[in-house]
């Protein structure tokens, strides 16, 4: 990955005015079989845990943070698509086993039970990476007793051909993961297409046992969204080398006090280095301890416990909150040099910021979970 970097950085505003990741990007990635970490090997892939792929998406989000996040996510959802029934699988990889995925999670449009199925028809919103995948995952309330289960919330695999991509995606960050919408009219999704949150979020889904890697049974929100708070840690790391570069032998200007000396020898300036660091390397730490305590569990066999749920929610919205701390010292010193749309400091801090947006990585949100059960309460939220 870290051959990439460069490329990614060298593409990254042409990307943001592209409003989508670059080809070239994604071509990159598939050829280097990165898109495989964590696919099972039944289909191709290598198997590996997530602390692997966090680390692969901290190094592209180092160069273009939006390609991180749709890489995190293409990746992530061939772990995903492992939990399905074993039809739903070779439905996706029998043709093509290197099948990008996008998603949208939020349970939007109406799911209608027919005959062998369902019927999807709605909006589904931030869709990020639309343009260059060939499936979608969609997910959609059940209707009440679908196949004898109370309703409740679905993830439904849909190829690209059902569906449309509509509107524009122009941001303040993230803004060329292209998550636009996509619209379904009557399109039909087969039964054994629809993996429940219930199933995949308590890890006991349809697939675990078809594959012989116990890393397939660890729960969803332990998993995926490590790898978009990763973006935000990547971003973070990839604005202190940028930083560093320029700032090293970066002369001050005009009549200010210091003027003419070197931005490196003011306290002012080793501080805030020296934080964004410390931040950064904390929430890399933080990250892949929690991903590697989990998968270590599922190989022993143990529970995951509510409690491991919450602490895994908490180490990744915490991360993001400190990659957010990292880019926010950094960037308050770049001066007038920092508000040019092509200075990465301030697309790293546009990109962590809008990470820190997302509903899964909030702190505001994810934390109070973590106040309630640390008080005694039912967690309220989603983990």
């Amino acid at each position: 990955m870290a051959e990439l970097v460069p490329a990614f950085r060298s593409r990254a505003l042409a990307a943001e005015q592209a409003g989508r990741v670059p080809v070239e990007n994604l071509v990159a990635l598939r050829e280097a079989g990165l898109y495989r970490i964590v696919q099972p090997a039944m289909f191709g892939g290598y198997e590996h845990d997530f602390s692997v792929l966090a680390d692969l998406v901290m190094e592209a989000a180092k160069g273009c943070p939006s390609t991180g996040w749709v890489y995190g996510l293409y990746a992530a959802h061939q772990w995903l698509v492992a939990s399905f029934p074993e039809q739903a699988q070779h439905d996706v990889w029998g043709a093509d086993p290197g099948a990008a995925l996008c998603g949208s999670y939020a349970p939007a449009g109406k799911a209608e039970l027919v005959e062998n199925g369902y019927k999807l028809n709605g909006r589904w919103r931030f869709a990020s990476g639309c343009d260059g995948a060939q499936w979608a995952v969609c997910a959609s309330m059940l209707p009440p007793g679908a196949d004898g289960k109370s309703a409740g919330p679905a993830f439904f695999l849909v190829p690209a051909i059902d569906y449309m991509i509509d509107g524009k995606w122009a941001t303040a960050g993230l803004g060329a993961t292209g998550s636009k919408a996509l619209v379904l009219e009557d399109v039909f999704v087969p039964r054994h297409r629809m993996l429940t949150f219930r199933e995949t979020t308590s890890g006991q889904t349809p697939g675990r046992a078809l594959h012989d890697n116990p890393g397939f049974g660890i729960p969803m929100l332990c998993q995926i969204p490590s790898c978009l708070a990763a973006t935000a840690v990547g971003a973070a790391a990839g604005a202190l080398d940028c930083y560093l570069d320029s700032t090293s032998n970066r002369v001050t200007r005009g009549a200010v006090a210091g003027g003419a000396n070197r931005m490196a020898e003011f306290s002012t300036i080793q501080l805030r280095v020296a934080e964004a660091a410390a931040s950064i390397d904390c929430a890399r730490d933080l990250l892949i301890r929690d991903l590697s305590r989990r998968s270590a569990a599922a190989r022993a066999g143990e529970e995951i416990t509510v409690e491991d749920h919450i602490n895994s929610r908490r180490g990744q919205a915490f991360s993001v909150s400190l990659a957010i701390r990292a880019v926010d010292a950094l960037n308050a010193s770049t001066g007038g040099y920092g508000l040019a749309l092509i200075n990465p400091v301030q697309r790293a801090w546009r990109d962590a910021n809008a990470v820190g947006r997302h509903i899964s990585l909030n702190w505001d949100s994810v934390g109070t979970m973590v106040g309630q059960m640390a008080l005694g309460l039912e967690p309220k939220g989603q983990y």
